[in-house]
């Protein structure tokens, strides 16, 4: 079987690598994760804790010649630290921002491809200009680019979950990005029968969220938004790192258990939580949808590794993913 390796950048509690694994399983490839990268304590001990190995810390004090060859690079980074760019200078106008640490290190080890995530507002920051100077600095390092925004809401997942992708290669492959995937998963298959009391909101909450609205679904999550209007839908709406406690309430009444929150984002039952709940809920709101990036992969993976029939796995991803 042919092995693949690749890096996992901002790895945080290790989205990319449940897909990547979950995809060369189904596909018989060998996975070997060589590297990765979280300064966030917490997410390294999960990450430790599922995948046997803690990773590295701040990217910024890493040397880019001190990261293994790869064939795939794999990067959730943060998007907070935009604010320079919009020069269009290229590396220039990326230095100072995380972003310039993935580009080193696609400039110094020039893997076969790369995977990017970032959040829906990225399209939009600065009048359009960040992702110009983004995609203009990685076409310059030699690389076919394209991107997307994906919902995990259109990949099997039950949240309304909307993220940048963008995906780059050496070579001009006829790559296009996954086919939304539907229907989504029913709630009655994310939500756990048995729920500890400390999980319910208050009485006070619960009468006053009765008191705004009535859901027009038997099984639906309730969202209130900064305004105090809620809504209510057979899915989740994005879950969110830094949200108030009660944002998101199971039929206005109780809010999401961690387990719920990791199904919701993708992650198998077999994830361990091994982390506080506040943690737990931080680390939800953090991840990458595995299902969203797990499709991305399936259409990529053919031009990356040899041995497989480009043709035969992209069938089967129409046959089994698009259903």
């Amino acid at each position: 079987m042919e092995k693949i390796t690749y890096i996992d950048l901002f790895c945080g509690i290790g989205g990319f690598r449940v897909a990547m694994e979950e995809v060369c399983k189904e596909n018989e490839l060998i996975p070997e994760c060589l590297f990765s990268s979280d300064i966030d304590d917490s997410c390294q001990i999960s990450y430790e804790a599922n995948f046997g190995e803690k990773p590295f810390g701040d990217i910024t004090e890493i040397d880019e010649k001190d990261i293994p060859g790869h064939d795939i690079l794999f990067a959730g980074f943060p998007c907070q630290p935009f604010s320079i760019i919009g020069q269009r200078q290229g590396f220039n106008d990326i230095r100072g921002t995380l972003f310039f640490d993935i580009a080193r290190i696609l400039e110094h080890k020039k893997p076969k491809a790369f995977i990017l995530e970032n959040v829906k507002q990225l399209v939009g920051h600065d009048k359009g200009k960040t992702l110009k100077v983004i995609l203009s600095t990685l076409k310059e390092l030699g690389y076919h680019v394209q991107y997307a925004v994906l919902n995990a809401l259109d990949y099997g997942l039950p949240q309304k979950r909307e993220r940048v992708i963008i995906v780059g290669h050496k070579d001009p492959i006829f790559f296009s990005f996954p086919s939304p995937i539907r229907p989504f998963k029913p709630l009655s298959e994310i939500l756990e029968k048995k729920v500890e009391s400390k999980h319910f909101a208050s009485e006070y909450i619960l009468n006053k969220r009765k008191e705004k609205h009535q859901s027009a679904y038997k099984l639906s999550i309730w969202h209130e938004n900064k305004s105090g209007n809620i809504c209510s839908y057979p899915y989740s709406c994005a879950l969110r790192a830094g949200a108030s406690y009660n944002y998101l309430l199971v039929n206005g009444e109780r809010r999401l258990t961690p387990r719920e929150m990791f199904r919701l984002q993708g992650f198998p039952d077999s994830y361990k939580i091994v982390v506080p709940d506040s943690q737990a809920r931080k680390q939800a709101g953090n991840a990458v949808p595995v299902n969203l990036v797990k499709a991305v992969i399936l259409k990529l993976i053919p031009f990356v590794a040899t041995s497989l029939d480009m043709t035969s796995v992209l069938r089967d991803y129409e046959v089994n993913y698009t259903k």
